[in-house]
């Protein structure tokens, strides 16, 4: 007989646009055109000192173990980038590297939390932060955040869960914010700190959009005076540097938190490939202008996506403050039509047109929150999002079609009616 999989495995959750971008490909396989606004890529090549040290690194065979937490030529540069564009007073021993900055929201469970804590998760969220508190039998409390108030938390909220959760412990903060594009401004962080400073609670503090932000500059919580012995900070190459594929990223703390998660790293992952490393470091030394031009490419494509989804009747949408996805609220269209949200999302993939179809996320992927809106990513070329949105009002008039799709998917039909902003 087979070995029973644990009750975790058995209902562990997967990040639903990994989900969708397979469908999208399938489709693409099978001859259909889709427009793929489904998954937070890059459209962009890796920046070019990144890709050159690392054909660099192969041709030097720097293709061994090397230390856990990550090379010193790594951990200083990406220290000094954190003092210099955030104000972080980081040294090199505050620097643990990773693949990627999603594997820090395990580890830092890890570090912190115990069975029965309590969790504060702002909602909608992104989707692993869930499993990753359950791993450790830990318990998420969801705060919304609303669009009235341009999602951001709200420190009102914020006190109560400190108040009466039972064992607070953790809060998971995602600012620039995935899905909604909202941050948490300056005084949000200062307020935070100020709440939570000498208490017995950790913050992760998860900041991939650092450099997509659109309306000022990014302000991070381990900024504020003496949150590093409080916080983890993690921060990814996959969007700034257009590095995805290479799986390159890095967390902030203090010493002794970096430790312990290096120690993490050393009996799990061993390291991270030095020759990536490596990339990155090329990367962080050399390539900030090209990055940063890369940002303003960014930019377009959110204010097309931004003022083409608000002239679409039934949508409504805020021009995002931060990060490459654009949040509307389409609540008035999933009422009139009868679906949800991310049933519109497949139906727009799917049904909508047999040759032609737009890959998105409804919000419900991110927390019950989410109810109501779609995600778009603007990962795909300027023409391709025009042609998205020239497909939305055709594919929202075929309800003929629609009806059609939902009888072989009544899971996505409407119950009851989104609340109305």
């Amino acid at each position: 007989m087979a070995a029973t999989l644990s009750r975790f495995a058995q209902s562990l959750k997967v990040e639903t646009a990994f989900t969708v971008l397979a469908v999208a490909k399938a489709l693409k396989a099978a001859g259909k055109d889709v427009v793929e606004l489904e998954i937070g890529d890059s459209p962009f090549d890796s920046t070019a000192s990144a890709k050159s040290a690392g054909v660099e690194a192969i041709q030097q065979n720097k293709s061994h173990y090397c230390p856990s937490p990550g090379l010193p030529e790594f951990r200083e540069a990406a220290a000094r980038l954190v003092a210099d564009e955030f104000s972080i007073p980081a040294r090199a021993e505050n620097i643990v590297v990773a693949p990627g900055a999603k594997v820090f929201e395990q580890f830092f469970c890890e570090a912190f939390l115990n069975p029965g804590d309590s969790v504060l998760v702002f909602s909608p969220y992104f989707p692993t932060y869930i499993p990753n508190i359950e791993r450790r039998g830990a318990r998420a409390v969801l705060c919304p955040l609303r669009q009235a108030n341009e999602f951001r938390p709200e420190l009102p909220e914020i006190e109560q869960f400190l108040n009466e959760a039972a064992s607070p412990k953790a809060i998971l903060l995602n600012s620039p914010h995935n899905p909604t594009g909202g941050i948490a401004t300056e005084d949000d962080l200062r307020n935070l700190a100020d709440l939570i400073r000498g208490r017995d609670i950790a913050v992760f503090s998860d900041e991939p959009y650092c450099h997509m932000v659109w309306r000022g500059r990014h302000h991070s919580l381990l900024a504020q005076p003496a949150m590093l012995p409080q916080c983890v900070a993690a921060y990814t190459f996959s969007k700034s540097y257009s590095m995805s594929g290479w799986r390159a990223g890095f967390a902030v703390s203090s010493p002794e938190i970096a430790d312990a998660i290096g120690k993490m790293i050393n009996t799990t992952l061993s390291c991270t490939p030095p020759l990536v490393q490596l990339a990155a470091t090329a990367a962080l030394r050399r390539d900030a202008a090209e990055r940063d031009a890369t940002m303003r490419k960014f930019r377009e494509k959110v204010e097309l996506l931004t003022a083409g989804l608000n002239c679409i009747d039934g949508f409504h949408t805020l021009d995002p403050t931060a990060t490459f996805y654009v949040f509307p609220n389409v609540a008035p269209v999933c009422n009139r039509l009868g679906v949800t949200s991310h049933g519109l999302a497949l139906f727009l993939l799917e049904g909508a047109d047999d040759r032609f179809g737009i890959a998105c996320l409804g919000g419900e992927c991110f927390g019950d929150a989410g109810h109501g809106f779609l995600r778009f990513s603007c990962a795909e070329p300027n023409e391709r999002l025009q042609q998205a949105l020239d497909f939305l009002p055709q594919a929202l008039q075929r309800t003929d079609r629609l009806a059609a799709w939902l009888e072989s998917r009544p899971q996505y039909r409407l119950k009851a009616p989104y609340p109305m902003a």
